[in-house]
C-alpha cells in the first residue's frame, strides 16, 4: 500500500497491510500536525501533491527499503488537503522479522519521503501563511 489520500488515515488499516505471521516486528511512524512551527502558533496545515508521481515515489521507497534491509513488507500513506492540529499526515509502517531492521527501515523511509516525494506543505499561522520547501512531513 503506497497511497496519497484526502481521507483521514486509519493507522490500523495501514499496519494490517504489513502484518504477517513471519514478522516478529511491526514498526509504525506517524507524522502528526503539531500546534507550532518556527516559533509561531499553527492554525492548520495544507498539503498538496502531484499524486501519480508521489505514489510512484512512495512505491520506489518501499522497494528500496525492502531491498536494503530485507524487511518483509512496507506500507506508506500520506494525506493531502487541510489537516487540523493533532491529525495524522503520514504513516509509515514496516513488517520485519526483527525490530532492529524494522526501526532502521522505518526511519529511513520517512526521511526519504521528505527528500524525494513531490508533496508540498503550507503552514497557516495565526499571523500569516507560507509554503515551506523541503522537510514537508508533519514532524517538520
Amino acid at each position: 500500500m503506497f497511497l496519497i489520500t484526502r481521507d483521514p488515515i486509519r493507522v490500523e488499516m495501514v499496519e494490517a497491510q504489513v502484518r504477517d505471521t513471519a514478522h516478529g516486528s511491526v514498526v509504525t511512524f506517524q507524522g502528526v500536525v503539531r500546534d507550532h512551527s518556527q516559533g509561531r502558533r499553527t492554525k492548520y496545515l495544507e498539503y498538496e501533491a502531484y499524486r501519480p508521481m508521489a505514489e510512484a515515489k512512495l512505491t520506489d521507497i518501499g522497494r528500496e527499503v525492502k531491498d536494503r534491509w530485507g524487511v518483509g513488507a512496507v506500507a506508506i500513506v500520506h494525506r493531502v488537503g487541510r489537516l487540523e492540529i493533532g491529525e495524522t499526515a503520514v504513516v509509515v509502517t514496516v513488517g520485519s522479522g526483527h525490530r532492529g531492521e524494522g526501526f532502521t527501515a522505518c526511519r529511513y523511509a520517512i526521511d526519504r519521503i521528505k527528500e524525494i516525494v513531490p508533496i508540498w506543505k503550507k503552514e497557516v499561522w495565526e499571523d500569516g501563511e507560507e509554503w515551506v520547501s523541503g522537510g514537508h512531513g508533519a514532524d517538520g
